[in-house]
């Protein structure tokens, strides 16, 4: 049987540790895009809500034409908060791609770094071992 050393850190720093940060980066803009969500659509629960209750107070002619005045408003002020939720989504989708290819490329040259290492430690260690397989043999 033989003697295998197996080195953790190799594969915390291949495998684990670069599974962790994407995690950790997806879990963070997850968060962020709940929360923008969860944000626009109390935004337009509370427009929604406002509109109603106005609708309900219209008690003649005059009433109904100033709440339909009010609407051009409130349909302007509901593009402009659509466009720039769009907007946020947007940016949080290019930073996650922007921070995701960033870690890529340094988990890459991590493990571009550690093979290097590892050709070199084995080298080495087939260069001690010759002399003495000869001296055996």
């Amino acid at each position: 049987m033989s003697n295998v050393n197996f080195d953790t850190k190799q594969f915390e720093t291949m495998m684990f540790g670069p599974a962790r940060a994407f995690a950790a980066l997806s879990v963070d803009f997850t968060e962020k895009l709940v929360n923008a969500q969860l944000d626009a659509a109390k935004s337009y629960t509370d427009t929604n809500l406002a509109q109603l209750r106005s609708l309900m107070e219209v008690k003649d002619a005059e009433g109904l034409k100033s709440y339909m005045e009010g609407q051009q408003k409130v349909a302007t002020e509901l593009t402009e908060r659509l466009k720039a939720d769009t907007d946020k989504v947007v940016a949080l989708q290019q930073d996650f791609a922007k921070d995701s290819q960033k870690l890529t490329e340094e988990n890459v040259q991590k493990a571009q770094e550690g093979i290097k290492e590892a050709t070199e430690t084995a080298t080495k260690a087939v260069k001690e071992a010759a002399p003495k397989a000869a001296k055996t043999a």
